[in-house]
């Protein structure tokens, strides 16, 4: 019944549900992934390196399997069964955090990598009810606000959970996915009653269908460079924002303020309106391949931000909390680029008929093991480096790689024609 109304409804209608719900749906799921972040399990050790290390080690372990597993199975969902997936996956996901809070410490250390393991794919299968679409930037941005907004507000209620209830750190995160299964269960219900791409939808951004190998494979093949360039700097911010997002609590107990559970949220909140609505102001631009050199240089303004507003940090110039929220935004505008918007402008910029979800999931799979690679160097090679200046040792570094990379694939791109000249490369409507 949803599902016909939305058919005839006004495009602006339909666009403004989808992105609710999907913001809807993916906030839920970071109940699922984040609020064990928020303790601090300070005092514990294994092998010599702090538990909570290790323990994000595993999480985004099984986060990052995840995200190359992604890169066969979202590319190659179909439409109806995505929401039931989603479901399956977040299931599995807090019957891990179950055992997490039930099995005595270091050996529950396995629970947070089989936690991760299913819910590095619920991205590709929300974002594959968006993509292809006319709106499609501001959906994005709606939903990439879910997972600015919803980290914040996950640890917020962790922290509540810790405070005032006196719920242990290894119980409280299976605790709050049980707060967040009712919503859940409505968000995913209103998701699979969204309708397809309609015709000019198509006419616009061409027709989305899920990539075979070989189809994969010639996509890949046909802008190499380019893509490896994109790959290795979605890697660097993507390791930054993780270290940005997992060490917060440390970060804000450096500056002094550590017992405000909801510094977590007063710090994204702003980042989020900013994201989307610079996100949603693309959606003006009508010529993909000038969107797509659009994507490039708000990457690179989003870096320069970070490195300013971190230089003015250090200068005592600006609070730490004023910081944080210019780091974010500058990070954010950056990261959900990539993470939504840049593929799909891409695929649309030369004419391919594919599914986004595919170079998503291929940088996404990759950017996690740069968070495995920063924590790794942090906890061996750096010791005892602060929580504090090795962030901000990072900055600097993200800045500059990021920015380089970015630079390169521009130029690549710019000397590409808009559409491809090798017809047998162009993966076939029919």
């Amino acid at each position: 019944m949803i599902g016909e109304w939305l058919k005839r409804s006004n495009p602006f209608v339909t666009a403004t549900f989808t992105g609710l719900v999907a913001f809807g749906t993916y906030f839920c799921m970071y109940a699922y992934r984040k609020p064990y972040i928020v303790a601090t399990y300070e005092g514990e050790y294994l092998w010599g390196v702090d538990l909570k290390v290790l323990f994000i080690i595993a999480q985004v372990m099984g986060y990052m399997t995840s995200k190359f597993m992604g890169i066969k199975v979202v590319s190659e969902s179909t439409k109806g069964k995505q929401a039931l997936m989603i479901l399956i996956l977040i299931a599995f996901a807090e019957v891990a955090l179950l055992f997490f809070g039930w099995v005595p410490s270091p050996y529950n250390i396995i629970f947070l990598f089989l936690n991760g393991l299913p819910l590095g794919m619920i991205w590709g299968l929300v974002f594959s009810y968006l993509e292809g679409r006319r709106h499609t930037e501001i959906l994005s941005a709606m939903l990439s606000a879910s997972f600015i907004v919803s980290s914040g507000v996950v640890k917020s209620v962790g922290k509540h959970f810790i405070i005032h209830y006196q719920i242990s750190e290894y119980w409280m995160p299976f605790v709050t996915g049980l707060v967040f299964l009712p919503p859940l269960f409505i968000f995913l219900y209103l998701l699979s009653q969204v309708p397809p791409p309609s015709k000019k939808d198509e006419l616009l951004r061409t027709k989305r269908k899920p990539m075979k190998r070989h189809e994969r494979q010639a996509f890949f093949n046909r802008f190499a460079f380019g893509l490896i360039a994109l790959t290795l700097a979605y890697m660097v911010i993507t390791a930054f924002r993780d270290f940005r997002d997992n060490f917060a609590a440390e970060v804000w107990q450096a500056v002094g303020m550590g017992d405000q559970a909801m510094v977590f949220t007063y710090s994204e909140v702003p980042v989020a309106i900013v994201v989307l609505i610079l996100l949603g102001a693309t959606m003006m631009i009508k010529n993909n391949f000038s969107a797509f050199v659009t994507y490039h240089l708000m990457i690179v303004l989003g870096l320069f931000l970070i490195g300013i507003s971190t230089w003015l940090f250090e200068s005592h110039l600006i609070s730490p909390l004023t910081w944080m929220i210019l780091v974010g935004t500058g990070l954010y505008a950056s990261y959900v680029t990539f993470a939504s918007v840049m593929y799909d402008r891409l695929i649309a910029a030369f004419q391919y008929s594919g599914t986004a979800g595919f170079m998503i999931y291929v940088s996404d799979a990759f950017g996690y093991l740069g968070s495995v690679g920063i924590l790794l160097y942090k906890s061996l090679g750096e010791p005892d480096i602060s929580w504090l200046s090795f962030f901000i040792n990072i900055s600097y570094l993200t800045v500059i790689a990021g920015g380089t990379l970015v630079f390169f694939s521009l130029v690549y791109f710019a000397k590409i024609p808009k559409k491809v000249p090798d017809q047998s490369l162009v993966i076939s409507t029919t």
